[in-house]
């Protein structure tokens, strides 16, 4: 007969190892709700635009294949419709646009089910919405918005966590109290501001230049300020107040002996926030780096309402133009979405030690 102490060793035993079956469900459960819709989205760019919405889900793309007898061979065909004596059927040719109606025995059509990739799906994606230009109109606006936003928080991250002037924790509060403000509060007052200043500095220069367009060529690179221009897409992302927080946490865990000793040797201010101060934060610097390019290559709301022009259009925004008011052409959708990620998905895989080691870094220091 087993002991009282036998019995609660197994009693915890199993309670132990149905807290793991329940944790381990759940968690493949959040993991598939994760990976799902990635995966149905490259498996969608893949498939033939009949194959999308049907029955049957298939993960990779499965069709059944109908075929004419030939002299020649077998030749697709699209079946429209089967009696069992005669078929009514279109050619299909090979370059994939539809031939004519053709009426043909039944015996004469072969079908067969099998599994296919169309990878044509891609180059007529980039093609149609002219990716190219987005790309590298979405560089252009990622890498200045990056650069910018990282610049001005560590400098500003530098002075609330090292410099000693009056009102400096107030000040740096007030600058946190406006990362409780949406953004879509202040879309409005800041498409008023970008769309009336260019028209102010030509009343007050007696030009035209700031509406004017402006050529690289025959390349069209939109107007040098307001609606169309790079620096109306770039200008209100190169500050962030979530960044400066960040940066701050960890610019207050660094020894403020190495500051004094480089001052004691005649370093001012910016020479010890550029030699000594950026070179120790790397883990903070790449995770904000790295926050910063995600959130502005997938940046939608601002260039939507700042650009008209499709040719200064970011990839985000050009995204939309496979859907119209009634149908979305969901196989090029899926497609261009997929070339739009890449980038993406190359800087978190890149930076991921990084990315990890500063948000614990910020999280146990902060």
């Amino acid at each position: 007969m087993a002991s009282r102490a036998e019995l609660s060793r197994k009693r915890k035993r199993r309670r132990d190892f149905i807290r793991k079956v329940v944790s381990y469900a759940v968690l493949c459960l959040i993991a598939l709700a994760m990976v799902g819709p990635f995966v149905w989205m490259v498996s969608t760019s893949f498939k033939e635009k009949d194959d999308v919405m049907t029955r049957e889900t298939h993960i990779i793309p499965w069709r059944v294949f109908h075929y004419l007898k030939t002299a020649e061979g077998l030749r697709r065909i699209r079946l429209l419709s089967d009696n069992g004596e005669v078929a009514r059927i279109r050619e299909i040719r090979k370059d994939g646009t539809v031939g004519s109606l053709l009426t043909v025995p039944s015996k004469d059509v072969v079908s067969k089910g099998k599994y296919y990739l169309r990878v044509q799906n891609y180059p007529e994606a980039w093609r149609v919405a002219n990716l190219g230009r987005a790309y590298i109109n979405t560089i252009i606006i990622a890498f200045c918005i990056t650069f910018g936003k990282v610049l001005t928080s560590s400098l500003a991250a530098f002075a609330f966590a090292r410099l000693d002037f009056p009102g400096r924790d107030k000040l740096f509060l007030a600058y946190l109290g406006t990362m409780m403000i949406p953004e879509t509060v202040t879309l409005i007052p800041l498409f008023a501001i970008f769309r009336k200043l260019p028209e102010f500095l030509n009343a007050t220069f007696h030009t035209r230049y700031f509406t004017a367009p402006l050529y690289l060529g025959d390349w069209f690179v939109g107007t040098p300020m307001g609606v169309d221009s790079y620096f109306s897409l770039i200008a209100p992302g190169l500050f962030t107040a979530y960044g400066t927080f960040m940066l701050r946490q960890f610019f207050m865990s660094i020894p403020r002996d190495l500051e004094d000793a480089a001052r004691i040797d005649g370093c001012g201010s910016l020479v010890i926030w550029w030699k000594i101060i950026l070179p120790l934060s790397k883990p903070a610097m790449i995770t904000l780096v790295i926050f910063t390019f995600m959130g502005s290559w997938r940046m939608f709301v601002w260039p939507l309402v700042i650009v008209d022009n499709p040719k200064m259009m970011p990839l985000s925004v050009v995204l939309k133009l496979f859907q119209d008011q009634y149908s979305v052409d969901m196989t090029l959708l899926m497609a261009a979405s997929v070339i739009a990620l890449i980038p993406i998905l190359i800087v978190y895989v890149g930076g991921q030690k990084y990315f990890t080691e500063g948000i614990l870094l910020g999280a146990v220091k902060g």
